[in-house]
């Protein structure tokens, strides 16, 4: 059960140490304006009161909503929600049990907080793929979709949409819809890849083993000189610079690849005169590596980048809503620096719709099967995976993975040499295909509480 309780927000704020109060004021304007839904929604305990009713005549909040000038009274929602805050986090810490309240607030705050970038991507196109369909219901899909973080379910196979499951109004239909863009997390290194693939087919870089000697931007760094494939496989050697998902900066500026541009990290920052000093090459996992990645397309692209996002996903994927991945700029990183496109602002982290991740899926399964150049791209990065060597368990989406194909995730326990690849991300956003067959699942969610082993990989015959 749902329960908001009827109490004042800013009691709660009084308890709770790690609220950020921003967020907190922010996300109670959220729900102030959309108290009608949440009627309509009948999510329970949500009441709607006039405040100049319930406040004591001439006191500061009776006078705070202008109950002076306003006979007919102040209405607003309010509220109590038990959320669980996680310090210097924008979402929930892997391994917990949230209650509703929890994923709710964080399912909004995914929105929220991205809502300050700035973005680059491709409109919807005027003729967006459509699907048919020959549903059943999956039980095991339903009751997860009731109980966990699940946003959305599509299970794609024999060319139709087989299961299509979405979060109940009464759940996060408030912050989820079909028109949603919500965000990949680290899928958003796959779209990557599928990007520098078709940077590659039309010839901006030669192949998956040419040399990045040819971008000023990384010329003092140990990324020089290295072949793209070393990249795409995680496998630069940059292992002493950076961790699974930070970088080692020791607290001179933010772990976070997101906070800084590549300019920065590179002249600036962790790889800074670290040219020829890369380690041995094996996989170890790196959000800078995906936005060198990305940044690197822009570059070759010569002018041209935006062209080449829209032939991907208008032209071929023909999505329906905006795509696009988040640029940083002057107010978003470390420092208020001035950010200019040509300092590699660019993210791996990219948006879209449910449905659109499907089509962007199906486009490449398209590739794949009909053996065009993205498909060759596809292969050739399927041939040259490496092996990952790290302990995850099998539950896990990237542990049940045992190699890594050019920012996909592959050789999943009982189905290697399958050529079965997956998109991960923060939450467990999932996105797996399996290219011979052309079978697809694409999960949204908020948080990784749901059994992807049984919903996903499992599936897969």
């Amino acid at each position: 059960m749902k329960i908001f309780l009827i109490i004042f927000l800013s009691i709660f704020c009084v308890c709770n140490a790690y609220a950020d109060r921003s967020y907190l004021g922010d996300f109670n304007d959220f729900l102030e304006k959309n108290k009608d839904k949440l009627a309509e929604y009948g999510i329970e305990g949500v009441e709607t009161v006039n405040v100049c009713k319930v406040e004591k005549r001439h006191s500061k909040k009776w006078f705070d909503a202008e109950c002076n000038d306003r006979p007919g009274g102040v209405f607003q929602a309010r509220h109590k929600l038990k959320i669980k805050f996680y310090k210097d986090r924008d979402s929930i810490k892997f391994g917990q049990k949230p209650n509703f309240d929890t994923l709710f607030y964080y399912g909004w705050v995914v929105q929220y907080d991205n809502s300050g970038f700035k973005r680059i991507g491709s409109k919807g196109s005027s003729e967006p793929y459509k699907f048919t369909s020959n549903l059943r219901e999956d039980s095991e899909v339903k009751k997860e979709m009731q109980e966990t973080g699940l946003l959305s379910y599509l299970l794609y196979e024999d060319g139709k949409i087989i299961i299509n499951e979405k979060t109940p109004k009464d759940r996060f239909g408030l912050i989820f819809n079909d028109k949603t863009l919500w965000t990949s997390a680290s899928m958003g290194k796959s779209m990557t890849s599928y990007v520098i693939g078709h940077a590659i087919c039309e010839g901006y870089i030669d192949s998956v083993d040419s040399r990045m000697n040819d971008w000023p931007l990384i010329e003092d760094s140990l990324f020089y000189d290295q072949k793209l494939m070393d990249l795409l496989n995680m496998a630069a050697g940059h292992q002493k610079y950076a961790d699974q998902t930070d970088l080692k900066t020791k607290g001179k500026w933010s772990k976070n690849p997101n906070r800084n541009t590549v300019k920065f990290h590179m002249k600036q920052g962790i790889f800074k005169n670290t040219k020829g000093k890369q380690g041995k090459s094996k996989y170890h996992y790196s959000n800078a590596i995906s936005n060198i990645l990305i940044n690197y397309a822009w570059y070759k692209s010569n002018g041209k980048f935006q062209n080449l996002l829209d032939k991907i996903f208008i032209d071929k994927a023909k999505v329906e809503n905006p795509v696009h991945f988040l640029v940083m700029h002057s107010g978003s990183v470390q420092g208020k620096y001035i950010v200019s496109e040509n300092d590699g602002p660019i993210r791996y982290s990219f948006k879209a719709s449910r449905y659109d991740y499907l089509r962007i899926a199906k486009a490449m399964v398209d590739d794949w099967q009909n053996d065009t150049c993205v498909g060759k791209y596809l292969k050739t990065i399927y041939k040259n995976r490496i092996p990952k060597k790290v302990n995850y368990p099998n539950s896990d989406p990237e542990g049940n993975s045992k190699s890594y194909a050019g920012q996909f995730h592959t050789d999943y326990v009982g189905k290697e040499n399958r050529a079965i690849m997956g998109m991960s991300g923060n939450g467990w956003q999932s996105i797996v295909i399996d290219f011979d067959q052309g079978k697809i699942i694409v999960v949204n969610t908020i948080y990784s509480n749901y059994d992807w082993e049984k919903l996903v990989i499992s599936k897969f015959n």
